[in-house]
């Protein structure tokens, strides 16, 4: 990748990428982008709509291909216990009206939504809340994980959760330096996961932040999960890790319906029907909201080709 070669910073990052994931921070640059009418065909490709409505739309559009999907509702950090119970309310009102539509579908949701950075007491009912709902409507939910300030916290309340709710998934990335040791800490009642790369700014402390070192740990683990962990699911585009995900199914003897393919919504359409027809289950994260900008912009850090995307999106070529 040309920005990668010309711009890689000190610590492995290239500059342009590390700069998106500060910009994805910025609030006031967020208001700026979003009120732009310029960058709304770059937002129709990523994201499924503002309203509940549009991505339960988009995602029988996908069912009818045999892809499943995951819902996510765009926005991060809430600010008071109110507005992190108004989120939850939002995620229930997401499974009410998902469930009779999809009964394939699930809900991810982030802990920040829920309130962690206000009340760890707070968060944990609410997610409790969350669980109790999608069980009585037969869908199931998928924490997702979020930057390593939370990233902690989130897996202890995960954990706590774990052997009341099994079904519930939670997203390990392979960049994070504890993740084997997070992962063992489970014992004999390993988690379902799913397993990302990781896309925050993170310290060199914490996190593996050379691109070809995060990927080489990503194979390694997901070799370990496909051996390990209960219906693992792989959150990747990355030809080479699917690939290993495949080879290692077929060397354990694994069918291939005993774990998933997981990808974003606009990224590599025609390879998520490709592994379908193969006989892979796929799902698609699906998010939706009128928060997107700081979720768009760390798509735009994961690869220069999404960011060459958005810029002509913006200057209209």
């Amino acid at each position: 990748m040309l920005l990668q070669t010309l711009y890689p910073d000190q610590k492995g990052i290239p500059v342009p990428n590390k700069l998106l994931l500060v910009a994805s921070e910025n609030k006031k640059l967020g208001r700026i982008v979003t009120k732009s009418k310029l960058t709304r065909p770059i937002v129709q490709r990523y994201v499924a709509g503002t309203s509940l409505a549009e991505a339960l739309d988009v995602t029988e559009q996908l069912n009818s291909v045999g892809i499943e999907v995951s819902l996510d509702l765009l926005g991060e950090s809430v600010h008071d216990l109110k507005q992190s119970e108004a989120a939850t309310a939002e995620y229930i009102r997401v499974i009410e009206g998902m469930a009779p539509r999809s009964a394939s579908a699930t809900v991810s949701v982030k802990l920040s939504q829920l309130g962690i950075v206000i009340s760890s007491e707070s968060c944990e009912k609410n997610l409790r809340r969350l669980l109790e709902a999608a069980r009585a409507h037969g869908c199931e939910v998928e924490v997702d994980m979020e930057h390593s300030s939370v990233g902690r916290e989130t897996l202890e309340i995960f954990r706590r959760r774990h052997a009341e709710y099994p079904e519930t998934r939670v997203a390990i990335q392979a960049c994070m330096r504890s993740t084997f040791q997070d992962l063992y800490e489970f014992g004999a009642n390993p988690p379902k996961i799913r397993l990302v790369k990781g896309a925050f700014d993170e310290k060199v402390d914490v996190a593996i932040l050379d691109r070809d070192d995060v990927t080489a740990q990503y194979q390694h683990l997901a070799k370990w999960a496909l051996a390990n962990l209960p219906d693992p699911a792989f959150g990747t585009h990355d030809d080479a890790c699917i690939e290993t995900v495949k080879r290692t199914a077929r060397e354990l003897g694994i069918d291939k319906r005993a774990f998933e393919f997981q990808m974003l919504q606009g990224v590599r359409r025609e390879l998520q029907e490709e592994l379908v027809r193969e006989g892979y289950r796929v799902r698609v994260y699906l998010p939706y909201g009128t928060e997107w900008y700081p979720y768009l912009t760390r798509r735009m850090a994961e690869k220069p080709a999404n960011l060459l995307l958005f810029l002509r999106s913006i200057v209209g070529s």
